[in-house]
């Protein structure tokens, strides 16, 4: 693991009054100009520069006293999608309004042609895609074929056959000139909605004078945890949000989630958004029915939000269990490889009684431990098919090299798709050896295997004056920070007078710098070898405990520099 400092990047003259440490973290940000810093809603790009919007308000409109099917997705951003879609069509004045969302191990990802069929035992006339769909292209046919029509809504990036739908809206399009492409599935429909209420209010439509401002915690929520990158639009919805959710102002169900991960609303920030939220509303996904947490979102009463938050809760216990087990025997495969050469430029994990839901995530464990792609497969019950899902690191788009293999070996890859940062696919399972040797190939040609190494880029040294609580508070109110807009990492010397193992495997040190203290945790480091004095990367943060609030770094790195 190696520490760098990020070089400076923003193209904008930052202002003389701006706090120095504020300044020196956000002259290493890709900043084009001051309005990136501002996060009202009048800073948001217009709805009608989303291709397609002006279309589907229409559409939606045309179908108000008709059946309406939305068809969500099974993580965190398609449930948020599927909640808001919902809420914000019924309060507009759609009459039919109802949500299906696949069962992963059933019906697999998507608007299939299966889930077709159950849409047209509820007599579906419009279905609504949520975070999906751009890749439906058999699903899509088939809901024509049965005389139904189709709104594809979603962020993730096209193939070259685009679904016959009658509207799609995607930033991603090709020639679509909307300048933000990072819209995460809850922010394509929450343009979707913009777009309709203008419509409405053109019309003078009661459905016109809707709020849409209120359920822009789900679209925070669904955003941070589809770890979109964090561009200054994004950005603006998620500040939104959060403002929100800290007043006080957000779903029942919302409140529920920060209530069992032992969150503090007041003080939430877009990490436990994707860190202590986001994970409980993905074991729905991952190892049940993601009904459970729409359901949870979409309740007004917070007794029963409340109980739905307690069986997320404990749905994401037994996932952290299942994909602890998961994650030693992953390790035990890369020690081995390890041993016998230096390991490929991308890892192929596979068990055959891994969990289908919980791949992904262990897969972005591996990562890191790892510092190249892993995609981890599972065999599906069903069909017998390899199912994969892998996690990239910056440099590599996952989406692209699977395209890319896709086409130099056909009929290798059953079905892919996904962004630069993750991606899902299948294949039968003697095709794995072919597959892993066509992705090391594909690989030599995105980058150098040695520069597979962990890095941690750092703002920088931190002087011990500014290793305050008042800083600490400075640096987590200038957020969202997140993917692409990352939450500042300083470096520094410190002297440890005192450190002790927490909690099995965490370290709790107490720091000097030059004469002061401070103290640290160090996640998963109980093993880490220290001298008395440790070089460190590390996150100045506010831990609060028993109604005290003091800075406390969070230690990403340590080494001994005696």
């Amino acid at each position: 693991m190696q520490i760098q400092r990020r070089p400076i990047c923003a193209g904008c003259e930052l202002p003389d009054d701006l706090h120095p440490v504020l300044r020196q973290v956000l002259s290493r940000r890709p900043l084009a100009s001051l309005d990136e810093l501002s996060y009202g809603l009048d800073a948001l790009i217009p709805p009608d520069s989303l291709g397609g919007t002006g279309e589907a308000a229409e559409l939606l409109f045309r179908h108000f006293e008709r059946r309406i099917l939305v068809v969500g997705d099974f993580d965190a951003d398609g449930a948020t999608s599927t909640a808001l879609a919902l809420l914000g069509l019924r309060a507009m004045g759609a009459r039919y309004v109802d949500y299906l969302v696949p069962d992963r191990f059933r019906f697999g990802y998507g608007l299939t042609p299966e889930i077709v069929q159950l849409a047209q035992e509820r007599r579906a006339e419009l279905i609504v895609t949520v975070d999906n769909g751009i890749s439906s292209i058999a699903g899509v046919a088939a809901a024509r074929a049965h005389g139904m029509q189709v709104l594809v809504t979603d962020h993730h990036l096209p193939g070259a056959e685009l679904p016959a739908a009658e509207v799609i809206v995607n930033p991603n399009l090709p020639g679509d000139p909307f300048p933000s492409k990072a819209l995460a599935g809850v922010g394509v429909m929450f343009y979707v909605l913009l777009a309709l209420r203008r419509l409405l209010r053109q019309r003078s439509h009661p459905g016109g004078s809707v709020n849409l401002a209120e359920w822009l915690d789900l679209v925070a929520l669904g955003t941070v945890a589809d770890v979109a990158a964090l561009d200054h639009n994004n950005r603006v919805l998620v500040h939104q949000g959060l403002a929100r959710i800290r007043a006080g102002r957000c779903r029942p169900g919302i409140q529920a989630l920060i209530n069992v991960s032992g969150r503090v609303r007041a003080g939430l920030v877009a990490s436990d958004l994707g860190f202590a939220l986001g994970p409980r509303l993905n074991a729905a996904g991952r190892l049940e029915d993601m009904s459970i947490g729409i359901e949870c979102l979409l309740a007004e009463e917070p007794g029963r939000a409340a109980l739905l938050a307690q069986r997320l809760d404990a749905l994401n216990r037994e996932r952290r269990d299942i994909e602890q087990q998961m994650q030693l025997e992953a390790l035990d495969v890369i020690e081995r490889l390890q041993l016998a050469d230096e390991l490929p430029p991308a890892l192929c994990l596979h068990q055959d009684d891994w969990h289908q839901g919980v791949v992904g995530i262990v897969a972005s464990r591996i990562k890191e431990r790892v510092h190249r792609p892993v995609i981890a497969f599972a065999r599906d019950g069903q069909s017998g098919l390899l199912k994969g899902s892998g996690r990239s690191i910056n440099g590599v788009h996952l989406r692209d090299v699977l395209d890319a293999v896709a086409v130099r070996h056909p009929g290798l890859i059953e079905k892919f798709g996904g962004h630069a940062m993750a991606a899902g696919l299948s294949l039968r399972a003697e095709r794995l050896a072919a597959f892993e040797a066509a992705l090391h190939e594909e690989m030599l040609r995105w980058v150098d295997p040695a520069e597979l190494r962990g890095v941690i880029h750092s703002d920088g040294e931190l002087p011990a004056q500014f290793l305050t609580l008042e800083c600490a508070e400075i640096l987590r109110e200038a957020g969202p920070w997140g993917q692409h807009f990352p939450e500042p990492v300083f470096d520094g010397i410190f002297e440890v007078r005192d450190a002790r193992v927490v909690g099995e495997r965490h370290l709790r040190l107490r720091l000097g710098c030059e004469g002061s203290l401070i103290d640290g945790i160090a996640f998963n480091a109980a093993d880490t070898s220290l001298g008395s004095r440790v070089y460190a990367a590390y996150r100045l943060d506010v831990n609060e405990w028993n109604g005290t609030r003091r800075p406390q770094l969070v230690l990403e790195h340590l080494l001994p520099c005696d």
